[in-house]
C-alpha cells in the first residue's frame, strides 16, 4: 500500500497502454481482413473451377454426340453433384472409350484445368462402369493409377468426372496470394511482438525511474538530517549542554535505524530474487505471533498514537507456518496500517474458517481504489494519490507479504474503501 502523490507515471503507463493496445487491435483486424479477403479469393477460384469443368463439358458435346437433343440445356446435363469433386453428366448416346478421353483431355487443358481427372463412363443396361480412366495432371510423371469410383445407380447413360486433388489445385493457383498474405501476417505478428515487448520495456523503465527517485529521496533525507547532527555535536560547546547533544545523538541513533531497516528490506528482496523462499514449517500460537510483531513497532504505534485492538477466536489457536517469515509479513501489513493513517485505528483479527486459517490486519486509513488491487503486490508499485505525501518507502512492503504467503501455499485477500480504510487477510491452509 505504498503511496506518493506522483500520478505522472501513472498517466504516461496509461497512455502507453492504450497506445500498445490500440495497435494491437490495429494489426489483428489488418489479419482479419487478410484472412476473409483469402477465403473470399479460395471461393472465387473454387467457382471459377466449376465454371471451367462446365465450360469443358460444354465443348465435349460440341466435340461428340452425346445427346440426342442438342438443344438441351447445359444444366438440365449436368445432373448430380455427389461432392465438390465430382461431377455427373447425363448422356443419350454412349461414347467410344478413346474418343471420350481425347476430347475431354483436349477440353480440359483448353479450360486451363491442369490437374489430375478420373472419368468413368456408366451404362444403365448394366448399372455399373464399363469404363473408367485417369487423365493425369500434365505435371505428373508417370501418369496415376486410377482408383475404383464409387457408382451411383440411375436409369440413364452418363460420365463422371472426379478431381480428386481439386482443393490442392485450386490452392496452387493461389501460391501469390497465400505466400503473400503469410509475409504480411508473420511481419503484423512481429510487429504486435515488438509492441508488447517495447511497452513492457517502458513499463520496467518508468517502474526503475521511480524506483530510483524513491530511493534518493528515502536516503538523502537522513543522510542530510545526519550531517546536520554530526556537525551540531561536532561543536566545541556540546559537551556543556547535555540535553541537546542527548537530543542529537537520538536523532542520529533513529535516523541510522531507518537506513539499516530500509537496506535490509532491499537485501531480502534481493535475495528472494536470485533464491526461493525457504520456509521452515512449525505450529506457532497465532496470539504469540501477533503480540511479537506488534512489540516491535511499539515505538512507531507510540510515536504515531496509533490504537491497536487485538481479536482473536481461541487464544489456542496456531498456525502452521514459518514463525520467522509470517511474523515478517504480519509487521509489514501493521506498519503499512499506522503509516497510511491519519489517527490509526488498527483492528487485528485471526480465526478458522473451516480447514484454513486467517490473520486479518483492518485500517482506518486513506484506502485503496478498486483499480489498483492488481498492481498493489507488484515490485516497486506505489498507488498514485493526490493527498498523502508523507510517507517513503520502495513499494516493496506488500510484494514481500505476497512472496511470504505465496511460499506457504495461501493467498491474501484485500478488501477496501477509498477514505474508509483497508483490510489485509492472509489465508493459510490448514
Amino acid at each position: 500500500m505504498h503511496i506518493n502523490s506522483s500520478n505522472r507515471f501513472g498517466m504516461r503507463s496509461a497512455t502507453l497502454k492504450w497506445i500498445v493496445l490500440t495497435g494491437a487491435v490495429v494489426i489483428g483486424l489488418i489479419i482479419a481482413i487478410q484472412l476473409y479477403w483469402l477465403n473470399h479469393i479460395y471461393k472465387l477460384e473454387q467457382k471459377q473451377f466449376d465454371t471451367n469443368v462446365v465450360k469443358s463439358i460444354r465443348g465435349l458435346f460440341e466435340d461428340i454426340n452425346l445427346s440426342d437433343s442438342p438443344g438441351s440445356h447445359l444444366q438440365q446435363m449436368v445432373t448430380l453433384r455427389p461432392s465438390r469433386n465430382t461431377f455427373v453428366v447425363k448422356i443419350s448416346t454412349l461414347p467410344h472409350n478413346d474418343t471420350l478421353v481425347f476430347y475431354l483431355t483436349r477440353e480440359l487443358m483448353d479450360f486451363d484445368i491442369l490437374t489430375e481427372c478420373n472419368v468413368a463412363l456408366y451404362d444403365k443396361t448394366k448399372q455399373d462402369y464399363i469404363f473408367q480412366e485417369n487423365i493425369p495432371s500434365p505435371a505428373s510423371d508417370p501418369p496415376l493409377k486410377s482408383e475404383p469410383l464409387e457408382a451411383y445407380p440411375a436409369n440413364y447413360h452418363y460420365i463422371l468426372l472426379h478431381f480428386p486433388d481439386r482443393s490442392g489445385y485450386i490452392l496452387s493457383q493461389m501460391n501469390l496470394w497465400i505466400i503473400g498474405s503469410i509475409v504480411l501476417v508473420l511481419v503484423l505478428i512481429g510487429l504486435a511482438v515488438s509492441m508488447f515487448y517495447f511497452y513492457k520495456q517502458k513499463f520496467l523503465i518508468e517502474i526503475q525511474k521511480d524506483f530510483v527517485n524513491n530511493f534518493t529521496h528515502e536516503f538523502k533525507t537522513p543522510l542530510a538530517v545526519m550531517k546536520i547532527a554530526s556537525e551540531v555535536l561536532a561543536q566545541p560547546g556540546i559537551i556543556n549542554q547535555p540535553d541537546r547533544m542527548e537530543k542529537y545523538t537520538t536523532i542520529i541513533s533513529h535516523e541510522t535505524e531507518h537506513l539499516q531497516n530500509q537496506v535490509e528490506q532491499l537485501l531480502k528482496m534481493a535475495v528472494l530474487e536470485q533464491n526461493e523462499l525457504r520456509v521452515k514449517m512449525e505450529s506457532i500460537p497465532v496470539k504469540e505471533l501477533i503480540d511479537q510483531a506488534i512489540s516491535k513497532l511499539q515505538p512507531l504505534a507510540e510515536a504515531e498514537e496509533a490504537k491497536i485492538e487485538i481479536k482473536i477466536e481461541d487464544d489456542d489457536i496456531a498456525v502452521t507456518a514459518d514463525k520467522t517469515h509470517l511474523e515478517l509479513a504480519i509487521v509489514n501489513l501493521i506498519e503499512n496500517a499506522i503509516k497510511y493513517s491519519r489517527t490509526p485505528l488498527i483492528i487485528i483479527e485471526a480465526g478458522k474458517n473451516g480447514a484454513e486459517s486467517y490473520i486479518s490486519v483492518k485500517d482506518n486509513g486513506v484506502g485503496i481504489d478498486k483499480k489498483y488491487f492488481k498492481n498493489i503486490f507488484k515490485k516497486f508499485y506505489r498507488v498514485p494519490t493526490g493527498d498523502v505525501h508523507n510517507v517513503k518507502g520502495f513499494g516493496l512492503g506488500l510484494n514481500f507479504v505476497k512472496k511470504i504467503v505465496d511460499a506457504h501455499n495461501g493467498r491474501i485477500v484485500v478488501n477496501s474503501v477509498p477514505g474508509i480504510g483497508t483490510e489485509f487477510k492472509i489465508i493459510l491452509p490448514g
